[in-house]
């Protein structure tokens, strides 16, 4: 089963991954942790997405893809995965579509995790994680240049009759329940 779970910040997409894979059996493929521990183990690709890093700016498409690829190719993966926070644009998404075909495979479920904006903005406020943009205007510019750089990404997937929209409000397991029957169907 290869799952994308999506969404905004503050939507609780690593919360229900983590749920997701132990429920499934399937590991939970985060890019922010693929991109900490290619930098922390100094591999080719983790010395260049430091060096961009290092630099302030954004890692750029093809190597995000590069990134995730390579660490696809583990035999971890071969019975499945949940994807957090890739792709996140249209040209990572289809590139994503291609690595998929070479192997065989193909996108059991993309699960976008809907919430209303003002929630969103009450839990990164309230999970405190002390990022210096956690603040109400810092959530706000977050929420805004997430519509505007992923929400491309959401309609590439409604066109191929992919998405599964969850609603995002209520306890950990009552979204998680909403998330397996969607699975399920």
């Amino acid at each position: 089963m290869q799952i994308i779970i999506f969404g905004p910040p503050g939507a609780g997409k690593g919360t229900q991954a983590k749920k997701i894979a132990e429920e499934y059996e399937i590991p939970h493929l985060s890019t922010g942790e693929i991109f900490r521990s290619a930098i922390k183990n100094e591999t080719p690709l983790g010395k260049k997405v430091k060096s961009i890093l290092d630099a302030g700016d954004l890692v750029p498409d093809q190597t995000v893809v590069d990134l995730v690829e390579e660490e696809l190719k583990k035999d971890k993966y071969e019975d499945g995965y949940i994807l957090d926070g890739f792709p996140r644009t249209v040209p990572q998404a289809e590139a994503f579509d291609e690595i998929l075909d070479s192997n065989g495979k193909t996108l059991d479920a993309f699960l976008v995790l809907e919430v209303p904006e003002q929630e969103l903005v009450d839990r990164i406020l309230s999970r405190g994680e002390g990022r210096s943009d956690d603040t109400e205007e810092g959530i706000k510019n977050r929420l805004e240049v997430y519509e505007k750089e992923t929400a491309p990404v959401l309609n590439y997937y409604k066109e191929q009759g992919k998405v599964n929209a969850i609603d995002g409000v209520g306890s950990i397991d009552e979204i998680f329940s909403r998330i397996k029957d969607a699975l399920e169907k």
